[in-house]
């Protein structure tokens, strides 16, 4: 006894955590897990958006009028990019789009930093915003393509915490690289987002299902017009528009409330990067709390939390306290977030993904365009009642969350369930479950078509 107290035992600490561990990312395809090291390669670099108007206004000399427009020129240039990326998605493929989409970005970022005088700076920010909002579509569609329907919220996890693990560290590490000169700053980026082509170059294959098996057609791409025909998934945009001008001000309004109630901006700082370092601790062991539990519960609770999480900032004049909202609208992002992105995956048609995706991606464009805006002239007009308008939005969100997927058979597929919009790619040959509130997905194929031929099996392994 005395023996088998001394050592790690079954039911360790260390043992539990070694195994919610391999839990955590065990059975994800081998594409998944180069796509996301793409994608914490991409964020471990991406310095520009970080220091953009410090590098404006400091290293430049423009104004601060001329730094915002250029922020929303790359904004704007984004919720183009939303779009086009979803559309080259479905019709040359996610792959290719994402290539073409990282190398436009390395180029461009490369030259934002060497363009000179206003009307040259504005223009190549705006055709950053709209290359590198290109590749996200095709990669969340391809995403889609490659994890089985019952693992995919695990994996958006996964890949929303890669998300905010880069844009930590790149936020950290910007300030002292352009302590060295910002064009450094540009052409390491640039350098990364590189990178980032070379690894989906070399380790990723194209997973954009085959349009033809046997000879008989399966469905097309078609158009953008066919999305916003799809009132559903319509309305799922619109909710998630409402929440994205909400989690805006945690950037914006928020800053300018601290400020307001006499706290420094180093405090400001420490309470937002709360925000940050919530998401890289709690986001996977969250997931995994909540690992079965149904989607609309999961994001009523998220729009709830995200909403009055701000909500409180109505009543908040100490440091203490805009951190515990910051902590409860935390927790409604790390549920929102992966949810979200599941649900328009199973939203959506196999051959259209990424033109849905791209109408989500919309959604955060638009609204980190209109929070801010909207944010200020609420908080002018209105003082702290915002706060609590914030509230009343994600309580409508909430209740847009629960009439618009209530009625669908939310819960997530279990292993012995096939999605109808994605094959099980561990066992093709698997019968497949339909939800009955859904139309019959058309005939697809197992196999995945090849950039440079006919088709080959999964690369999945």
């Amino acid at each position: 006894m005395a023996a088998a107290a001394s050592g790690p035992g079954p039911g360790s600490l260390s043992t539990r955590i070694a195994g919610a561990a391999r839990e955590t990312v065990a059975g994800l395809p081998r594409a998944f897990w180069w796509l996301w090291t793409s994608t914490l390669i991409n964020r471990l670099g991406g310095f520009v958006t970080v220091f953009l108007a410090l590098y404006l206004t400091v290293d430049r000399g423009y104004s601060a009028a001329y730094a915002g427009l250029v922020g929303a020129l790359y904004g704007l240039g984004g919720t183009g990019g939303a779009l086009l990326g979803g559309v080259l998605a479905d019709r040359w493929g996610r792959r290719s789009t994402m290539l073409a989409a990282q190398l436009g970005t390395a180029v461009a970022t490369a030259a934002l930093g060497i363009v000179r005088g206003p009307v040259a700076i504005a223009a190549v920010a705006c055709a950053v915003g709209v290359a590198s909002n290109t590749s996200r579509p095709a990669a969340q569609a391809m995403m889609a393509d490659v994890v089985p329907a019952r693992d995919r919220v695990r994996a958006f996890s996964l890949n929303y915490w890669a998300i905010n693990i880069g844009f930590g560290v790149s936020a950290a590490g910007a300030g002292v690289i352009a302590a060295h000169g910002y064009l450094l700053l540009f052409l390491l980026d640039a350098l990364t987002t590189a990178l980032c082509a070379v690894v989906v170059f070399v380790r990723v294959p194209e997973s954009m299902p085959s349009t033809a098996v046997s000879g008989k057609a399966v469905e097309a791409p078609g158009s953008l017009v066919d999305v916003l025909r799809d009132r559903r998934f319509m309305a799922l945009v619109g909710i998630t528009f409402l929440l994205g001008t909400v989690m805006q001000q945690g950037t914006t309004t928020l800053a300018v409330s601290m400020g307001r109630a006499g706290l420094t901006p180093s405090q400001y700082g420490l309470v937002v990067g709360l925000n940050g370092l919530l998401i890289v601790i709690f986001q996977i062991p969250l997931t995994r709390l909540t690992r079965g539990r149904g989607r609309t519960g999961l994001l009523v609770a998220a729009a709830l939390l995200l909403g009055w999480g701000f909500g409180l900032t109505a009543f908040a004049a100490s440091a203490g306290v805009y951190t515990l909202t910051v902590v409860v609208w935390t927790v409604g992002e790390m549920l929102q977030a992966p949810t979200s992105t599941a649900v328009v995956t199973e939203m959506s048609p196999t051959r259209a993904r990424g033109r849905y995706q791209g109408m989500y991606t919309l959604a955060w464009s638009a609204a980190s365009f209109v929070g801010p805006l909207a944010g200020g002239v609420a908080l002018q007009a209105w003082g702290g009642a915002m706060w609590l308008a914030c509230g009343g939005v994600g309580t409508v969100a909430a209740l847009g969350y629960w009439l618009l997927l209530r009625a669908r058979g939310d819960r997530p597929r279990d292993p012995g369930h096939r999605d109808p919009a994605c094959p099980d790619l561990r066992d093709p040959g698997r019968s497949g479950h339909r939800d009955p509130a859904r139309p019959a997905a058309p005939s697809r194929p197992a196999a995945y078509a090849s950039p440079s031929g006919p088709d080959v099996p999964s690369p999945v392994r």
